[in-house]
């Protein structure tokens, strides 16, 4: 396919030849499409192409499509081919991600100048990933899994160590400690990052569609199964496919599973041949999958087939010491993401933060960075007060002891780094504080200074 292309999908013969006339004469580079299963192989984060497609087909629409393509890159411009009828089924498409749409009977200039426009925007998009991934500052990993305690430094370790290599992953931890974060963050620092990364929440499909979903039909291969289409699994190639919840499945589709990431195949429901996968596969699950298949709920084989490469999530009460920082960075990202003022965190705001206890984990605290950023009242009155809040059987003197190492990172996270802000602010000593960062060890070095 050639740079700068436009894919242009509509099922009538008459449309495609009409689109590549007029964009061929406007020196526009076209590929034409019958059927949306051709197209979604030629999609992908690095493609330098847009996609037009007609909303009202026989089998997946353009809705359907568009959502496809928008879980391969989300900012991939889609734009939509409405009857007079369908105005507004296409205005509320732009609000869930299309870039733009046009009309019948539409223009063949405004055919044009809508491909240029999008094809100027991919191009930006392009150009800005590139220029990020030169740029020095954080690398992957630790931009998306913020922490400096031991257990997070330990994590990010054992994923830098595994993100060049072909290995599948598990990943285990509670929910809401990051799992799909880490998941995103080991694609993006490995080789497949500019390829998709396809999310698959196992716990979310309806039981009687998973196998066509995963693994795709062949026209007939039940009722109503009227073409052919690809499975998740496909949509992926190239790329990662995410697991999420794999506790969740039953064991007839684990057996499938299992012969998928040995084989690095799979077949279609319907189909005989065997279509090869050039995938990476991770897995989440908030269970020890190896507990869990002795006790017969889940394939020891599919366990220990995961289970060559583990990454165990930390949960917050095991990493009290970056609440303060993490809170910080979540309201930041909340921020721009609601396109406010990032406001300011004052320390009494985040010891309080850094007091509580937060069972549902970073999922919890960026519900409440969330609320804080659009202005909303934070609810933090239980404090820590749950007694094994510090560590199942912790003894007072240890749960005094990670309370104060808290307080006093979230001190100095509320002050920007300055010692002397924080001494002060604390009623210590600049000695007295230099021995308690030193007794629970906060160094200068994890923290920005500016004195």
């Amino acid at each position: 396919m050639t740079p700068g292309s436009v894919l242009f999908l509509d099922d009538e013969d008459h449309i495609r030849l009409a689109a590549e006339q007029t964009l061929g004469l406007a020196d526009l580079a076209i590929t034409c499409f019958a059927e949306p299963d051709k197209v979604l192989p030629e999609i992908g984060r690095h493609v330098d192409a847009v996609l037009v497609t007609d909303i009202r087909m026989p089998g997946m629409d353009g809705l359907q499509l568009m959502a496809r393509v928008l879980e391969i890159d989300p900012e991939f411009p889609v734009v939509l081919i409405t009857g007079h009828g369908d105005v507004d089924l296409a205005v509320q498409s732009m609000r869930d991600g299309a870039y733009d749409f046009l009309e019948k009977p539409y223009a063949p200039s405004r055919l044009v100048e809508t491909c240029r426009r999008a094809l100027d925007k991919r191009r930006l998009t392009l150009e800005n990933r590139a220029l990020r991934r030169q740029v020095g500052g954080r690398d992957t990993v630790e931009a998306r899994l913020v922490g400096r305690s031991a257990p997070m430094v330990a994590l990010r370790q054992s994923l830098r160590a595994v993100a060049d290599t072909e290995a599948d992953v598990l990943i285990v931890g509670a929910t809401g400690t990051g799992k799909e974060v880490a998941a995103r963050a080991l694609h993006r620092a490995g080789a497949r990052a500019e390829k998709p990364f396809v999310p698959i929440n196992c716990a979310a499909l309806p039981e009687a569609l998973i196998e066509s979903e995963l693994f795709g039909h062949e026209a007939g291969a039940f009722p109503g199964a009227t073409r052919a289409r690809f499975g998740r699994f496909e949509h992926a190639r190239g790329g990662t496919v995410f697991l999420d919840e794999l506790d969740s499945l039953s064991l007839p589709l684990q057996a499938k599973l299992l012969h998928a990431i040995q084989d690095r195949a799979i077949t279609r429901l319907g189909s005989n041949e065997p279509v090869p996968l050039d995938v990476r596969f991770i897995a989440a699950s908030k269970t020890d999958l190896v507990a869990e298949a002795e006790a017969g709920r889940f394939r020891s084989d599919l366990a220990y087939r995961l289970n060559v490469v583990t990454l165990r999530m930390p949960p917050l009460a095991e990493r009290r010491e970056d609440v303060p920082r993490l809170f910080i960075h979540l309201v930041t990202e909340a921020a721009a993401r609601y396109k406010r003022p990032v406001p300011e965190v004052p320390g009494a705001v985040l010891a309080a933060v850094a007091g509580r206890d937060w069972p549902g984990n970073v999922r919890e605290l960026r519900n409440a960075a969330d609320r804080y950023a659009l202005g909303l009242p934070l609810d933090l009155r239980d404090g820590a007060t749950d007694p094994d809040a510090f560590g199942q059987g912790a003894s007072l003197a240890d749960q005094m002891a990670a309370h104060e190492k808290a307080l006093i990172s979230a001190a100095l996270a509320a002050h920007g780094g300055s010692l002397r802000a924080t001494y002060e602010g604390l009623g210590l000593s600049r000695k007295a504080l230099y021995e308690k960062m030193r007794k629970h060890g906060l160094t200068r070095d994890e923290i920005p200074q500016d004195d």
